[in-house]
């Protein structure tokens, strides 16, 4: 069990060691993946950004997810061709709710970072990182997205997640670092000792303490 997000961070980012020369980007999905990624990023001098996805739902039933559009410079989205031909779901229907949810992460994003522009994926080092992974269905969108901009290497690292679904994300990833993968896996609040939902207030000012210190002149100290 893990006392906190935070503690957990750190955990996770004593075992990131190695990629501290590639100079990574830590992309936290939001809202409970951001202190975590907050640790890892500062454990590695990282720069920390988050990714936001959307579910793209079946018309009639929109629990059921069709695809999933994924935020950043080159916004990426991801629809299963084989279910909606199945399913026969309309051209225009995926196209206007794509622009929908396009527009729900823009005001996100908007929210979180202000005027701050996504991060340009291509040719980096990602590190995608959340508070731990139940069915893997939103890391996968994840993942596939960033692998289509055109990321070098993608790194999933997570606190916990069950076995079998680390099994199933390993073709997407170039490395995935969990540190624990429970037996029976209840859920992800289930391994945490505190588990409270994380404000929009503290997503901004994480993101914008880290913001800082990469910004920071060399040789100025943080203040206290």
């Amino acid at each position: 069990m893990f006392a906190d997000r935070r503690t957990a961070g750190r955990q996770l980012a004593a075992r990131l060691h190695h990629l501290r020369a590639d100079e990574p980007l830590v992309l936290a999905l939001p809202r409970g993946g951001v202190p975590v990624g907050f640790e890892v990023a500062r454990e590695l001098d990282a720069p920390l950004d988050i990714l936001l996805v959307r579910k793209i739902g079946v018309p009639w039933q929109p629990e059921l997810a069709l695809g999933a559009v994924v935020d950043g410079a080159d916004p990426q989205v991801l629809i299963n061709e084989g279910l909606a031909e199945e399913l026969a779901v309309e051209p225009s229907y995926i196209e206007s709710e794509t622009a929908r949810q396009l527009s729900e992460i823009e005001r996100r994003r908007r929210i979180y970072l202000g005027d701050k522009p996504p991060p340009v994926l291509g040719g980096r080092t990602i590190i995608i990182v959340d508070d731990g992974i139940a069915t893997g269905s939103t890391a996968r969108a994840a993942l596939r997205a960033v692998r289509k901009a055109g990321a070098r290497g993608i790194v999933l690292a997570v606190p916990l997640a069950p076995e079998d679904t680390i099994e199933q994300l390993g073709a997407e990833v170039d490395e995935i670092v969990c540190l624990l993968s429970p037996s029976p896996f209840i859920a992800v609040g289930a391994h945490y000792g505190e588990f409270r939902q994380v404000a929009d207030t503290e997503v901004i000012a994480l993101v914008a303490e880290r913001h800082q210190a990469m910004t920071r002149p060399i040789g100025q100290l943080p203040k206290d």
